[in-house]
C-alpha cells in the first residue's frame, strides 16, 4: 500500500490525494526546466512546487526534516531545494551540479521537471536538460536582475527549440515586495529576448521559499493580478511537432538468420505504410516497405515516435546511419551545414579544424570551415570572432567529408542537430542546431575542375607536399655533388641521378613490392588530400 501523502504537515492543496488522481493516460504531458544564474532558487523553486502539489510523500517529508538540520541553508526551516539535489556533493555545497528530473501531477495535467545547475562550469549539464523541454522556467533573482548566466541559459533555450518561457523573478520579499523592481527587471528581459524568438514569455513574482504565487496568489503582493505558476505550467500548450516527411534512420541492421533481414530505428517524423514506395539516402536507392514489426507485432502503418523495424521487398544494401524515407528521391549529401554551436568541452574550436560529427546515427568526419560570428553574453548580439572556447555559443559553417543526409532543425529535430566529437578522443565538445543545408545530388553534381579540365589539370603546378619534399631532396643532392666534385657537372650528374632513379625505384616497388596503405584514423582524410568536396 502506497505511503499516505504527508497533508497534515503543509497547507492543504487543491488537489485530490495522489490515489484519487485521473489515469495519467487521459492526461497532457508537459516537460519544463527550471534554469537561471546560481543561487536564484531554481531547486528551491521546484521542492517547494512538489511539495504544494501534494508529490511529497510522508516518508520523503521525514527525511527532508532530517536533512534540513544536516544540510539546509534556511535556519532551522525546511530547505525544500534539498527535495531535488541528490548528490552529497550538491548537498554539501548547496550548489546543483547535474540535472535532476521530477515527475509530478494534477488533475489537469502531467509534468516532467528537470531542474538544471547555474554555475558557467556546469553549463553543458542545463543544456542537456533543456534539449528535452517543452517550456522554461527561467529565475532572476529580485536582488541581482539580469545576469550574464540568465542571459546565457536564455540562448540555449533558444537554441534548442524552446518556444515558451516563464520569467520567474524570485525573492521578491528581499526587495519589500517593490512592484517597481519586478517591472524593472521584467521590462530589461523582454527587450534581451526580442532577439530569441519566443513564442510567449510570461512575468511574475513570486517568494519560491514561502509558496508566494506558486500555486495561490500572494497577500504580500497584491499589485500582482496575473496567473500563479501552476496556472500557466497547466495552460501552457506545447509546440506541437512537426509531422511531416516520414525519415527512418536505420540504428541497426536486424540480421538473427540467414532467411531475414531488417532495419531497426524510431521513426523521426511522418508515416508510413506497407508497400510504400521508399529511397535510401543518402545513397538515393529505392526499394518498397515489405513488412512494418513492432515488439508487439506486425503493424500494417508506423508514424513518428515508434521503434520499429522494417523488411524491404528489394534486397539493398543499407547501413547503420542510413535514413529510409518515402517516395522517390535523388542521392542527396550535404555540401555545407550552417549550424548554431555550443562548446561543452574545454577544446577551444576554430576554422580548419577537422572533427566527428555525430547526427542521427551517422558518425561522418567534418571541417570546420567558417566561424560567422559569436553572441556576446552581455547583450546576445553577433560579434565577430576567431574561435569558440567553452561555453561560447555562435554560428558556424560546416562542411562533411563523406556523404551525409542532413535536414534544418525546424523541419526535423532528429536530423537537424548533431554533436561534435574529438577524433583522437572522442570527447564531445560541441552541439549543433542545423539551421541550412546547401544540398545536392550527387548524379547531379558538377564535375571538380580538375576532372572536367584533366589537360589543364596536367598543366597546372602542383604544391603538394611529396613533391615540395622531391624537390628539396633534389637539390641537396645538387649541392653534395659540387661539394665532392668542385665542379658544377658533378652538381648536375648527382641531381640528374637522384630526379630520374628515385621515381623509377619507386615505380619498381609499387608494382613489385607493393605497401597496403592503412586507412586514416576515423575516416579523416589522408593527409594531402583536398577533402573539401563529398
Amino acid at each position: 500500500m502506497p505511503p499516505a501523502l504527508l497533508a497534515a504537515r503543509r497547507p492543504e492543496p487543491d488537489f485530490p490525494e495522489a490515489g484519487a488522481l485521473p489515469d495519467p493516460a487521459g492526461r497532457s504531458l508537459l516537460r519544463f526546466i527550471t534554469c537561471g544564474s546560481v543561487d536564484d532558487g531554481k531547486s528551491t523553486l521546484l521542492g517547494r512546487l512538489l511539495w504544494e502539489t501534494g508529490a511529497v510523500y510522508e516518508d520523503q517529508a521525514d527525511a527532508l526534516a532530517r536533512d534540513s538540520e544536516r544540510f539546509g541553508t534556511d535556519g532551522k526551516n525546511r530547505d525544500y531545494a534539498l527535495l531535488v539535489d541528490g548528490l552529497s556533493a550538491e548537498r554539501e555545497q548547496g550548489i546543483t551540479i547535474d540535472v535532476a528530473y521530477r515527475y509530478f501531477a494534477t488533475p489537469r495535467r502531467a509534468f516532467i521537471a528537470a531542474d538544471t545547475p547555474g554555475h558557467e562550469q556546469y553549463t553543458r549539464n542545463m543544456a542537456t536538460g533543456a534539449s528535452t523541454a517543452d517550456a522554461a522556467i527561467l529565475l532572476v533573482d529580485a536582488r541581482k536582475g539580469v545576469l550574464p548566466q540568465t542571459r546565457r541559459h536564455s540562448s540555449i533555450v533558444s537554441l534548442v527549440g524552446v518556444k515558451d518561457v516563464i520569467l520567474a523573478i524570485n525573492k521578491m520579499d528581499l526587495v519589500g515586495f517593490d512592484e517597481a523592481v519586478f517591472r524593472r527587471i521584467e521590462s530589461e528581459y523582454r527587450a534581451l529576448a526580442a532577439r530569441l524568438g519566443f513564442r510567449s514569455i510570461h512575468a511574475l513574482p513570486l517568494v519560491a521559499r514561502d509558496g508566494d504565487t506558486l500555486t495561490r496568489h500572494s497577500g504580500r503582493m497584491p499589485w500582482y493580478g496575473g496567473p500563479t505558476l501552476l496556472d500557466l505550467l497547466e495552460t501552457l500548450e506545447p509546440a506541437l511537432p512537426v509531422d511531416g516527411r516520414f525519415y527512418l534512420p536505420v540504428q541497426w541492421v536486424n540480421r538473427p538468420n540467414a532467411d531475414f533481414r531488417g532495419f531497426s530505428g524510431t521513426v523521426a517524423s511522418g508515416q508510413i505504410r506497407v508497400g510504400d514506395p521508399v529511397t535510401i539516402l543518402p545513397q538515393g536507392r529505392a526499394s518498397r516497405i515489405a513488412e512494418i514489426l513492432t515488439p508487439e507485432g506486425a503493424r500494417d502503418a508506423a508514424r513518428g515516435g515508434d521503434a520499429v523495424t522494417v523488411t524491404l521487398a528489394d534486397e539493398t544494401d543499407v547501413a547503420r546511419g542510413d535514413v529510409i524515407t518515402v517516395g522517390h528521391r535523388p542521392a542527396h549529401t550535404s555540401g555545407t551545414l550552417t549550424a548554431r554551436l555550443l562548446v561543452l568541452g574545454e577544446r577551444v574550436l576554430a576554422p580548419g579544424d577537422r572533427l566527428l560529427a555525430k547526427l542521427g546515427m551517422a558518425t561522418v568526419p567534418v571541417r570546420f570551415e567558417t566561424l560567422a560570428h559569436e553572441l556576446s553574453v552581455e547583450d546576445l548580439s553577433p560579434q565577430p570572432a576567431r574561435h569558440l572556447a567553452m561555453n561560447g555559443i555562435g554560428k558556424a559553417i560546416l562542411r562533411p567529408e563523406a556523404p551525409l543526409f542532413a535536414l534544418p532543425y525546424d523541419e526535423c529535430k532528429i536530423l537537424g542537430s548533431f554533436l561534435l566529437i574529438d577524433p583522437t578522443t572522442h570527447a564531445t565538445l560541441a552541439m549543433g542546431i542545423i539551421e541550412a543545408v546547401s544540398s545536392r545530388s550527387r548524379e547531379a553534381s558538377p564535375q571538380r575542375s580538375e576532372d572536367a579540365h584533366p589537360r589543364r589539370a596536367r598543366l597546372q603546378p602542383s604544391l603538394r607536399p611529396e613533391r615540395i619534399r622531391s624537390a628539396i631532396t633534389t637539390l641537396l643532392f645538387a649541392v653534395a655533388g659540387f661539394l665532392l666534385t668542385g665542379t658544377l657537372a658533378g652538381a648536375l650528374i648527382l641531381a640528374a641521378l637522384d630526379g630520374i632513379g628515385r621515381p623509377l625505384l619507386i615505380s619498381l616497388q609499387e608494382r613489385f613490392w607493393p605497401v597496403e596503405k592503412k586507412p586514416a584514423l576515423s575516416g579523416a582524410p589522408e593527409p594531402g588530400l583536398d577533402g573539401g568536396g563529398i
